[in-house]
């Protein structure tokens, strides 16, 4: 956990075991969807700011909290992923410290070359620098689940990320097994990606996890604008709005 001054977010507190020692450290809000828990939360902490209710509705405006904060938590796994991503672009959110599925870490982590790299790792890499500290057995928790977890950090260095960048990198990512000229042809000209390859030195069968975070912005920074209309011509939609 970064040594600082920051608020700390929790999500998901729970019971308050781990609640517990963060209010040793610094001020500290917990979010928590379940009412009951509430509830026990309410009783068990005094000095606590409690928010009851789905973190994700707080989230609506692009900033959980006004003030610089450090996400911690034991994320629910089948929303790791989005709130991962919404504190990634939340600028006032400056570290993320959370245990998720070790799958999913992995796949924030990956680097260039690998099967499992995809636009997850490009977007945090471009705001963050990502480490998984280490990992937890099943058999840490009752009831164990089926799958290995993971605790990551990320400590960004940047605001937060380019969202037309990560929307061209869904496109890219869109069929991982196929080609990135096909996946890119779904939305743009093929012959206009076919010269951007060629003066990029990119080979047209190069597969979108082979492709590292610089070059994939380069492409991205040379379609800026451009999109394939329903007669399969290039709209420049930046010139056209002109």
């Amino acid at each position: 956990m970064p040594n600082d001054e920051n608020l700390i977010v929790e999500i998901g507190p729970g019971l308050g075991d781990l609640t517990e020692k963060l209010l040793q450290k610094n001020s500290l809000v917990a979010y928590e969807i379940d009412e009951d828990l509430c509830k026990i939360l309410k009783d068990k902490f005094n000095d606590l700011e409690l928010v009851c209710g789905d973190v994700l509705e707080s989230w609506q405006t692009g900033r959980l909290r006004e003030e610089k904060y450090n996400l911690i938590a034991n994320l629910p796994y089948y929303v790791a992923t989005n709130i991962i991503l919404k504190a990634l672009n939340d600028e006032n959110c400056e570290n993320i410290l959370v245990l998720i599925q070790k799958e999913v870490a992995e796949k924030f982590s990956a680097k260039v070359g690998e099967k499992i790299y995809s636009s997850l790792a490009i977007i945090a890499s471009s705001v963050a620098k990502t480490e998984i500290k280490f990992d937890i057995p099943p058999s840490a928790f009752v009831p164990a689940p089926k799958v290995i977890s993971s605790v990551i950090l990320f400590k960004k260095f940047r605001p937060k990320y380019d969202e037309a960048f990560a929307k061209f990198l869904k496109v890219a990512f869109s069929q991982p097994r196929k080609t990135l000229l096909k996946n890119l042809s779904t939305k743009y000209e093929k012959k206009k990606i076919e010269n951007i390859f060629i003066q990029l030195d990119i080979q047209k069968n190069i597969r979108p996890h082979q492709i590292s975070k610089e070059l994939f912005f380069e492409v991205f920074s040379e379609l800026k604008g451009e999109t394939k209309n329903d007669n399969n011509t290039t709209t420049n939609t930046k010139r056209d709005s002109k």
